[in-house]
C-alpha cells in the first residue's frame, strides 16, 4: 500500500529519533583506534551497543543524546501547541534541560569558569552541551535573543525533523525552522545549513523515495544503503561524532519508508518510542488541520 504523506512524517520523526537511541552509546568517541576497538566487538550491528563507549557521558541504552533530547522537546512543543510557539518551546528546553534536572551536574554548569579542577570523565547522565548552557544563560539574564550567537555545530540539523514533518509542503516552512533553530542558536551559518537539511528532508516527507535518493554508502561498497541499519553503520565507520549525522540519516529513511521503515526492533529498543508515537500521530493530525 502507498505510503501516505502522515506516514512519512511520522517515519521522520521516529526515524531521527531511533537512530539517534541507537548511536548514542558510541557518541563523541573521537579517537579512532578506540573506535575501531569498539566497533570490532559489535560488528555487523553496532547500534544499541548494551553498555556505553561514550568517553564524555553516560546515559541507559535506548536513551536519547542531548540532540534527540531537543527534538523530543520541540516536538511535544509543536504537539501540544499545535503550531511554532516560541513563547512555549523557551519554556519546555528550560524546565527540561535548566537547573533541577538530569542534566544539571555540576561539570555542566552554564556558569562554569574556565581553569578549574580536571574534570573525571565519563560523568553519570547526560551531557549539557555549549548552546544549551548559552540558553540557560540567556534566560537568566532575561535576554529576548536566547540562542547562542557563536555555536554553529549540528543541533539544528539534528532536532529539525517534526518542525519539518509539521509544515512540509507549506510556504513558511522555513521561517519556522529557522524560528526553531535560533532558539537556542542564533548564528547565521547554523540556520543556513539546517534550512538546506530541511529542504532535502522536507523532499523526501512530500515525495517519499526516488531514483538515486538513498544516499548513504557502507564500507568499501559502491552501492546506495537501502534501510536504516546499513546507512547507519556507514555513518558509525565514517564519523566519529556521528549521533547528529545518524538522526538526520534516520529522518530522511523514515521519511522515505514511513514508519514500517525504522526496524521494529529499533523501535523497542527507543525507550521513549510510545510517548514519541503518540506526540507525532498528534502532530500530523494537527498539520492536516493547518
Amino acid at each position: 500500500m502507498a505510503l501516505t504523506l502522515a506516514d512519512r512524517a511520522i517515519g521522520a520523526i521516529i526515524g531521527a529519533a531511533a537512530a539517534d537511541a541507537a548511536a548514542q552509546p558510541m557518541h563523541w568517541i573521537y579517537d579512532p583506534d578506540r573506535l575501531k576497538e569498539v566497533l570490532s566487538d559489535l560488528e555487523p550491528c553496532p547500534e544499541f551497543r548494551p553498555q556505553s563507549a561514550n568517553p564524555f557521558y553516560r546515559r541507559t541504552t535506548g536513551e536519547q543524546t542531548c540532540y534527540g533530547d531537543q527534538a523530543y522537546v520541540l516536538l511535544e512543543s509543536l504537539s501540544q501547541c499545535g503550531d511554532f510557539n516560541v513563547e512555549d518551546l523557551n519554556k519546555r528546553i528550560y524546565k527540561f534541560f535548566g537547573p533541577g534536572t538530569v542534566y544539571d551536574v555540576p561539570l555542566n554548569d552554564p556558569y562554569m569558569k574556565k581553569g578549574g579542577p580536571k574534570a573525571i570523565l565519563p560523568i553519570d547522565g547526560p551531557w549539557r552541551n555549549a548552546s544549551l548552557k548559552a540558553f540557560i544563560r540567556n534566560v537568566d539574564a532575561g535576554k529576548e535573543e536566547t540562542g547562542c550567537d557563536v555555536d554553529c555545530q549540528m543541533d539544528g540539523v539534528t532536532k529539525l525533523a517534526p518542525v519539518v514533518a509539521m509544515y512540509a509542503g507549506r510556504p513558511e516552512m522555513l521561517e519556522k525552522v529557522e524560528r526553531a533553530v535560533r532558539v537556542t542558536q542564533n548564528n547565521d551559518m547554523c540556520v543556513a545549513v539546517t534550512l538546506a537539511a530541511a529542504r532535502f528532508l522536507e523532499h523526501f516527507i512530500l515525495n517519499g523515495a526516488g531514483p538515486g535518493c538513498r544516499c548513504a554508502y557502507p564500507p568499501g561498497e559502491g552501492q546506495p544503503s537501502q534501510d536504516i541499519p546499513t546507512a547507519h553503520t556507514c555513518c558509525v565507520h565514517q564519523h566519529m561524532s556521528f549521533a547528529c549525522r545518524a538522526s538526520f540519516i534516520g529522518a530522511c529513511f523514515g521519511a522515505q519508508t514511513g514508519l514500517q521503515g525504522v526496524p521494529e526492533s529499533w523501535r523497542k529498543r527507543t525507550l521513549r518510542y510510545p510517548l514519541l508515537l503518540e506526540l507525532s500521530e498528534n502532530l500530523v493530525e494537527k498539520k492536516l488541520q493547518l
